[in-house]
């Protein structure tokens, strides 16, 4: 089954973390085995084994904040540090699809070349070795590097597709997880010239007051790149019940994380360990979706894998991006059918996509 992912750190684990993406998870974790720190030497995406699980196409980030609260590689004291970052991570795309080894997905007319070309690959036997480039759609996570609305077009020129105000903590442009902050000036400004570019607004880390704020302003297409469920684990981070409404009646799609802290409820970091956390548990979200919505329609996948964590914060069935392919058969066993399988594996982001 070939698989879209709506959510994957690429960049910063390549630029921030120092890994390269060419090699095998394998490899890297063997390159990292004397640096310590969260997630060092237990990384689970590198671009062999995406070719492996047949991830033929993801949203690839820039991600780069200005909150105000510095925090090294990630959070910088001013929107210029930001945005310089921000534009080197979209560089690192640009060098990769030069090399051949990626294809950013710029438009209507290059998505269906290259989905068309990755299935022609499957029906051919899918024969490893001969797969097409991997597809990125480019995202930010977190609207710091853009100093300022006007700037917005200007990077939908470079290749941004979609974009998420904000991320942890209080954005220049809205607060995030963690805030019970809405929108800023610069975020009510920016939502209108989205819709007017065609960029997606992405939901993911905002405020319950931003969410609310946001969906009233933005009139385009929504989506959740990495969510879960609140119902299931009760944190700001997840959304209500009355938020997956909400995504649904926009005809949005939401993905499904990984992060196993948002899988269970009660996981804490400094257990160190993943306890008995598998990826069945990250398919009651799926269901509970279903349940909410009525449909299968507005649920997709989203893992952010390596998003600053590594195989201790991931299902404990899960070894690399590539097990990604045991998820169509874990939904025939709950009694999910082939097309809905399709959906929640690639078709409900490619609909999204081609809206």
């Amino acid at each position: 089954m070939l698989i879209i992912d709506a959510h994957l750190d690429l960049s910063m684990n390549a630029l921030q973390w120092n890994r390269d993406l060419l090699a095998s998870v394998y490899t890297i974790r063997t390159r990292e085995q004397r640096l310590s720190g969260k997630g060092r030497a237990q990384g689970t995406v590198a671009f062999p084994e995406m070719r492996r699980g047949r991830v033929a196409l993801s949203f690839a980030t820039v991600l780069s904040r200005s909150t105000g609260t510095p925090s090294p590689y990630i959070d910088f004291d001013s929107a210029a540090q930001a945005h310089g970052m921000a534009r080197g991570q979209l560089a690192y795309y640009r060098a990769l699809e030069r090399q051949g080894v990626v294809r950013v997905v710029d438009n209507a007319a290059d998505l269906a070349d290259h989905w068309a070309a990755w299935e022609t690959w499957e029906a051919a036997g899918a024969i490893a070795g001969d797969e097409p480039p991997l597809g990125f759609i480019i995202s930010m996570e977190g609207a710091d590097p853009i100093l300022d609305p006007a700037q917005l077009e200007e990077w939908v020129d470079l290749g941004l597709r979609a974009l998420g105000l904000t991320h942890y903590g209080p954005g220049r442009y809205a607060g995030g997880t963690a805030t019970e902050k809405g929108l800023t000036d610069l975020g009510r400004a920016i939502l209108p010239e989205m819709a007017r570019l065609g960029v997606l607004c992405d939901m993911t880390h905002f405020s319950d007051e931003s969410f609310w704020e946001a969906l009233a302003i933005y009139d385009g297409p929504v989506l959740a790149s990495h969510n879960n469920c609140r119902a299931i684990v009760p944190h700001q981070r997840q959304f209500s019940d009355d938020q997956i409404r909400a995504i649904a009646e926009r005809d949005g799609v939401i993905g499904a994380a990984l992060d196993i802290w948002m899988v269970v409820p009660g996981w804490r970091f400094e257990d160190q360990g993943k306890g008995n956390v598998f990826l069945k548990h990250v398919l009651d979200h799926v269901d509970h979706v279903v349940k909410i919505t009525g449909s299968t329609r507005h649920i997709a996948i989203g893992t952010d894998l390596d998003g600053g964590f590594g195989l201790e914060q991931s299902p404990a069935d899960l070894d690399t991006i590539a097990d990604l392919q045991k998820i169509p058969d874990m939904l025939r066993q709950r009694g999910y059918g082939e097309d809905d399988i399709a959906g929640i594996c690639h078709g409900n982001w490619l609909r999204l996509l081609n809206n």
